[in-house]
Formats: C-alpha cells, sequence, structure tokens
C-alpha cells in the first residue's frame, strides 16, 4: 500500500526536473549568461547571489543582492539551496556544503563537485594555503579561455538532462 509520506516522494522525485533551481555564486562567476541562456532554454528557474560590490542584471532569471560580509554569498546561497538544485560556485568550501544537501555542484570551467573528489580539492586548498603562507608559490589557474565556455555549456546540459 502506498502512504501518503510514500506518494509525496514519488511525486517529488518525478517532478524533480520541474523543482529544480539553479543557484550561481555570481561574486566572481565568467559563466552567468552562459547559465541565464541555458536556464531559460530548459525553462529552470535562476538565481543568481551577488554582493553590493557587483552589479549584476539578467534578462532572465532572479538577482538576490547581499550585504558585504565575510562569506555573505555563500551563506544565502547555502540557505536557499534544496535537494536538487544545481549550484554554480568555485568555492570548494561551500560545495562541500553543498554536496550535504543533496544538491549538484559545478564550477566555471565544468569540472562536477563530487562526495568523491571534494575532501581532495579541500585538502589541496589547505596545503596550497600553507605553501603561501610560508613563502612559497605554487601552481595556479591557466587563463580562462573559449574552450573552457564550452565545456562549461556541456557540462551543465549533461547534469541537467540527466537530472531530468
Amino acid at each position: 500500500m502506498l502512504t501518503q509520506t510514500s506518494f509525496l516522494k514519488l511525486n517529488s522525485n518525478l517532478n524533480r526536473g520541474k523543482k529544480m533551481r539553479i543557484l550561481v555564486d555570481g561574486d566572481a562567476s565568467p559563466v552567468i549568461k552562459i547559465v541565464e541562456e541555458i536556464a531559460e532554454e530548459y525553462d529552470i528557474k535562476l538565481i543568481v547571489f551577488f554582493d553590493i560590490n557587483h552589479n549584476i542584471q539578467l534578462e532572465y532569471g532572479q538577482e538576490i543582492r547581499v550585504d558585504q560580509s565575510f562569506q555573505s554569498v555563500d551563506i544565502e546561497i547555502f540557505n536557499e539551496c534544496k535537494e536538487g538544485d544545481i549550484v554554480i560556485t568555485q568555492d570548494y568550501g561551500l560545495a562541500n556544503l553543498i554536496l550535504g544537501k543533496g544538491a549538484f555542484v559545478l564550477n566555471s570551467k565544468g569540472k562536477r563537485y563530487t562526495d568523491k573528489n571534494i575532501q581532495y580539492l579541500l585538502m589541496k586548498r589547505h596545503l596550497h594555503a600553507r605553501i603561501r603562507r610560508a613563502g612559497g608559490r605554487h601552481q595556479t589557474q591557466k587563463k580562462r579561455i573559449e574552450a573552457d565556455d564550452m565545456k562549461f555549456r556541456k557540462s551543465l546540459r549533461q547534469l541537467i538532462e540527466t537530472i531530468f
């Protein structure tokens, strides 16, 4: 027999794609326009979070501007995020928290953060910070190129189609 709870859970899973949202950490995201285009194409709710020092205007989606304080955008994204959402961020710490909520996370180069790779990335961030504090240097990210946009676009589409 199907209980009300089981029915609601089943119904929620069937309609997951329709309720899916894309949340973007807009403070340092070079892919907002790409996300905006894809969200509109798939008719997915888009929310871009940024602090008062940034001026982001969307043609599609919702803009949420927050005060400038330590981690203010990350806190708002974490509080707003729900299971099944897609979050676009470069922040490993935020990505780790979001994964714990059952959401999906991509960075601006199309790399998907997962439970399998997030601990490695956090450790790498920690080691790089130690190297910098000791006066050393480490390899940094390469300058963004057009191929990064194409990879991101492909990764986001694949993730959306997997979830739908």
